[in-house]
């Protein structure tokens, strides 16, 4: 039972750090149109 609890804490974490990893690159993604959208705008 305590080996299925730490297993599963484990892989919640793991998760966890997968997502902030995805939402971080998101945010680059964003912030590269925006300076795209920026710069055609200042031509």
């Amino acid at each position: 039972m305590r080996k299925g609890v730490s297993f599963i804490c484990v892989m919640l974490c793991l998760a966890s750090l997968a997502a902030c990893n995805t939402i971080q690159g998101v945010g680059r993604d964003i912030e590269r149109g925006g300076q795209a959208i920026e710069r055609a705008a200042n031509k």
